[in-house]
């Protein structure tokens, strides 16, 4: 390598680097013709049909092929008018609209001389005009010639080309939503008729009657009519949603009621349809903030109807239960219930608020007993409640006892009794949102040396209180957005007088809240819009502005914001500060009660398992329910559902008469769904044991009332 030095050359540095040009080139501004094309591609304001050539092209085929076509269409038009205008001058002349109208009333016999005589003069009107027409056409020819005549001749066959055009895709010149589905039944009572058809509620032989012609009332009309002997008002009112179809209205915007009472029958029916949606505007504040008190013992003011009619609430000697899911304006019911017992200065009130938000922290400064929560302790809390009013319930009725018959006529609280602080029995009220929440606390708790869970205890005492509560004065307000059988146990819900549902997620949780078949009646919850806030199906204990004898009626809630709430409850503290009623929490009163948790489980049937079968003797039952509680033995405390076939096997009796001796004692079977072996699911029908043993302790209630 050495002697190849001098030929080898020294090579040039080499650099790692990146080649950077400083002279970026500027962007290039549009011309005025690009941002023109720009422009006009993108505007919405010019019509496809110009934005590109093929679309161009396509849109001239278009208008070729309708400009050939026009001239056809044209006189096709023309001849479906000059048929309907025959139609017509026909049914004119033959008198059909007075003919049709004299069958309906049956009379055709008696205005035949009317008809004929009505038919003779509109053939003479029809003649003389005629001849008027022919004079005028000789007229204007020997006068002007026949250019008036064209001119004319145009006119009346543009007339008649709009008159027989096509609307809707219907064959004809009316449109597809011509006829009954229009709200021409307040003038016409034939339209009617054809809506009760379309909607298979008559035959297509049979007439409705009216009792009331149309009429306006509020915002709507009013009408009412009388099926056909063999039609029913209850399959009207539970076929409202066809009807509404057929009279092409909501369904929210339709009323159908029976008419009871006198002047009333099975097939007498009172309709009102509304103009519009009447839950569309805005709510109402309470009325109570115009009051400085108000009297417990008169209904709440809880909002108002369809009609606009006011609806109140009634709350002494019942009890209420408001259901919906979230957000739909439970907790603003229940208040709205509170709020009148808030301003009675005689009333004693619980509140137990399982949501833990602010909703009902006004009320603290007025409530007997007060607290804000879902944990177990709060749970505890209530329970502790309960059993205070269990022993405070049995107090008063043996204080009754002694009252006689002018001061206590009957073993019920009056008005006199519920001011009188000497006796102290006035009128409480337990008021618990979201009570599934200790419902579903499964806490053991022992009681009597029976272990139960927390929740199963607090709904033998809700359902205890709810039974044999309201005589003594006491008020249950339940609200839950759970509404479903295994969170409100069914004796519980068998015993709850006021019921009101907002809108829920099927029929079967509206059943739950109002009712078991309260659907196939026209009552459903679910069918409510997710805009209607407030607004639900109330199936008051009572009587309400919208009759004793309506079974439920739709309600919007008047509105009580936070600020109106706390208004009402400082109104409420002032008012027990001067009648000196404040008592408890809100006086500042904590001392835990004193309480005697064996008394009252022996009160309310809890106890034992060795004392637990005693109501359930065969010698205290009626058959065949003795059968079924001895069958069940301690099962009956422990299972949930016992399917009909089991019974009916063991017992070795007949499956229909069976059936109908349970459900005369107040036993109703029901469906459950049951897994299989091979993973499907098969449905079967039974009896849940909670029925049962509410049916049970009933009739333990009854052996040991006087």
């Amino acid at each position: 390598m050495n002697g190849n030095n001098e030929a080898m050359e020294k090579a040039e540095p080499v650099y790692d680097a990146e080649l950077v040009d400083d002279t970026l080139p500027q962007p290039r501004r549009r011309t005025a013709r690009e941002r023109f094309l720009q422009w006009w591609h993108r505007s919405p304001r010019v019509p496809r049909s110009l934005k590109s050539r093929a679309q161009a092209r396509q849109a001239a085929k278009d208008a070729t092929v309708t400009a050939v076509k026009l001239p056809y269409r044209y006189l096709g038009s023309v001849a479906r008018g000059l048929i309907a205008g025959a139609r017509w001058w026909r049914r004119w002349v033959t008198v059909r609209d007075y003919r049709e109208a004299a069958e309906q009333q049956e009379k055709l016999a008696d205005k035949f001389a009317e008809i004929r005589e009505l038919t003779l003069f509109r053939w003479r009107v029809t003649g003389a005009v005629a001849v008027a027409s022919a004079f005028a056409f000789t007229l204007v020819v020997v006068l002007w010639g026949y250019g008036p005549l064209w001119i004319a001749g145009a006119l009346l066959s543009a007339s008649l080309a709009m008159l027989g055009r096509r609307n809707d895709g219907s064959p004809g010149r009316k449109p597809a939503l011509a006829g009954p589905r229009t709200l021409t039944w307040t003038m016409d009572p034939q339209v009617l008729v054809d809506a009760f058809r379309d909607a298979k509620l008559i035959g297509k032989d049979e007439v409705l009657r009216l009792v009331e012609r149309a009429t306006r009332v509020g915002n709507g009309w009013a009408v009412t009519v009388d099926l056909p002997a063999t039609r029913k008002a209850a399959d009207v009112i539970k076929n409202r949603e066809a009807l509404a179809s057929a009279l092409a209205v909501d369904e929210i915007q339709l009323i159908v009621e029976r008419v009871r009472g006198k002047g009333g029958h099975a097939g007498r029916v009172a309709m009102w349809v509304a103009d519009e949606d009447p839950y569309s505007s805005p709510p109402l504040r309470t009325p109570l903030l115009g009051v400085d008190r108000w009297d417990a013992w008169r209904p709440v003011p809880f909002g108002r109807d369809a009609r606009d009619r006011r609806i109140d609430l009634p709350l002494v000697w019942t009890s209420v239960l408001v259901g919906a899911i979230p957000r739909q304006g439970k907790t603003f019911a229940a208040r709205l219930a509170a709020a009148g017992l808030i301003l009675d200065p005689h009333t004693r009130l619980y509140v137990a608020d399982f949501k833990a938000g602010k909703d009902w922290d006004a009320a603290a400064q007025v409530a007997h007993r007060f607290m804000s929560g879902d944990e177990t302790e709060h749970v505890h809390a209530l329970k502790d409640w309960l059993v205070e009013l269990v022993g405070e319930v049995q107090g008063r009725y043996r204080r009754m006892r002694t009252l006689d018959d002018i001061v206590c006529p009957e073993s019920k609280i009056t008005p006199e009794i519920s001011r009188d602080t000497t006796l102290n029995m006035p009128v409480t009220a337990i008021i618990v949102d979201e009570v599934q929440v200790p419902l579903e606390d499964r806490t053991p708790v022992a009681v009597q040396g029976k272990k139960l869970t927390a929740g199963e205890y607090i709904g033998e005492l809700l359902t205890w209180l709810a039974k044999k509560g309201p005589a003594a004065g006491i008020v249950l307000i339940l609200a839950t957005q759970r509404p479903d059988s295994k969170t409100i146990p069914s004796g519980l819900r068998a015993v709850l007088g006021s019921r009101f549902a907002l809108r829920v997620m099927d029929w079967q949780d509206s059943n739950i809240v109002l009712g078991e078949q309260m659907n196939t009646r026209g009552y459903d919850s679910s069918r409510l819009l997710p805009s209607h806030k407030g607004v639900g199906i109330l199936r008051p204990d009572g009587e309400t502005q919208a009759g004793a004898d309506v079974l439920a009626v739709t309600v919007r809630t008047y509105y009580m914001p936070n600020e109106d709430w706390r208004t009402v409850c400082e109104r409420g503290r002032a008012l027990r500060e001067s009648a000196g009623t404040l008592t408890g929490h809100a006086a500042g009163e904590e001392a835990p009660p004193e309480l005697d948790h064996a008394a009252v489980a022996r009160v309310i049937g809890t106890g034992t398992a060795a004392a637990a079968p005693e109501p359930a003797r065969p010698v205290e039952l009626p058959e065949p329910l003795a059968s079924v509680v001895d069958y069940l033995g301690d099962d009956l405390d422990e299972r949930e559902f016992v399917p009909s076939a089991e019974l009916v096997e063991a017992l070795d009796v007949e499956p229909t008469a069976f059936g109908r001796q349970m459900g005369d004692l107040g036993c109703r079977s029901d469906r459950q769904r049951v897994p299989r072996d091979d993973g499907s699911v098969r449905q079967i029908r039974g009896y849940y044991t909670a029925d049962i043993r509410a049916v049970v302790d009933g009739w333990a209630d009854r052996e040991d009332d006087p």
